[in-house]
């Protein structure tokens, strides 16, 4: 209707959305623990309380980038989700943009992972 296209430009923005948010993660993660565990610094009474505040930024981690891999997966499935790109057309190029998200995000998920599993499993800052 009215010619408007429901998909969305991929450009690199979009393409490094999934590791600027696991970026931002490690940097919010490992801050909040090495200011917790500095001697006379700590930001709550005990490690349980940093634990779960890792926990919260884990989760809202996970949760923008699983939708940047939904949207991107959507996108290249709806182009046909060719992984072979040998074409100078916009909408190879698009296609491209749109799996190289889909492969991003995906490594940036696994990775927002195992930066939360030292939260996890040490219970105190020894």
């Amino acid at each position: 209707m009215f010619g408007l296209d429901r998909q969305t430009r991929d450009n690199i923005w979009t393409l490094i959305a999934a590791p600027t948010i696991w970026a931002l993660h490690f940097l919010l993660a490992y801050g909040v623990a090495a200011v917790q565990c500095a001697p006379n610094q700590a930001i709550f009474e005990t490690i349980t309380a940093t634990r779960w505040m890792i926990a919260g930024i884990t989760v809202v981690a996970l949760a923008l980038i699983g939708l940047i891999f939904l949207r991107a997966y959507r996108e290249w499935k709806g182009h046909g989700s060719g992984t072979v790109n040998d074409q100078d057309t916009d909408v190879a190029r698009e296609s491209f943009l749109e799996f190289s998200t889909v492969l991003l995000a995906g490594l940036s998920f696994v990775s927002v992972i195992f930066v939360a599993l030292p939260a996890l499993f040490i219970a105190d800052c020894r």
